[in-house]
């Protein structure tokens, strides 16, 4: 494999697909049958359990455990010491691995230090998780959440800002300027 970078430390077992310019740090361990996107930064300690699929663009800080049944699509920032799990019900003298449940975090979405993903819950695009939240369901595109169980508390927009919407339903990003409108509690990005 050529085209990325891994520090001496690093381990990529064989299988696996990485995009060019990824950068995988110290002590991390990608395992088998992966597939890396390109432009990908993989921090220090991090585990990338086996058919883990991650896009484009993607930030993974240090001590990250990101399990089978994981997807990350493009741009997706994954902070520190933050956790996905994959088996609902774990128990060491039971072997689940044919019952591991699927997570898929949509485009643009963060995910804060130290945050726990219980598996099956998908996290929509542009989706914001606070730190230390523990995420027990299925999370809006463009929602912001914080707590333990995660409980919903506003809507970003794609840039992370918080979005206020007026009686009109619309909401416009003092960043980007991007309009969104609120549509049955739900948030569609309109220009």
């Amino acid at each position: 494999m050529e085209g990325f970078y891994a520090h001496e430390t690093a381990l990529v077992d064989e299988g696996c697909t990485i995009g060019k310019d990824t950068k995988i740090w110290h002590f991390s361990h990608v395992m088998s049958n992966c597939k890396i996107g390109e432009k990908c930064n993989i921090g220090q300690n991090v585990v990338v359990s086996p058919g883990v699929i991650l896009g484009d663009n993607v930030k993974v800080q240090n001590n990250v455990s990101i399990y089978t049944g994981v997807i990350c699509d493009d741009d997706v920032f994954l902070g520190p010491s933050m956790v996905f799990t994959n088996v609902i019900n774990p128990r060491s003298a039971i072997n689940r691995r044919d019952q591991y449940s699927k997570t898929h975090v949509g485009k643009g979405a963060s995910i804060g230090a130290n945050a726990t993903i219980v598996c099956g819950h998908d996290i929509g695009e542009y989706a914001f998780i606070g730190a230390g939240a523990v995420v027990t369901k299925t999370i809006a595109p463009y929602a912001l959440v914080v707590g333990n169980p995660a409980k919903q508390i506003g809507w970003v927009g794609e840039y992370g800002h918080r979005l206020e919407f007026g009686d009109n339903g619309i909401a416009v990003c003092h960043e980007s300027k991007q309009e969104y409108k609120l549509d049955d509690n739900l948030v569609i990005r309109v220009k």
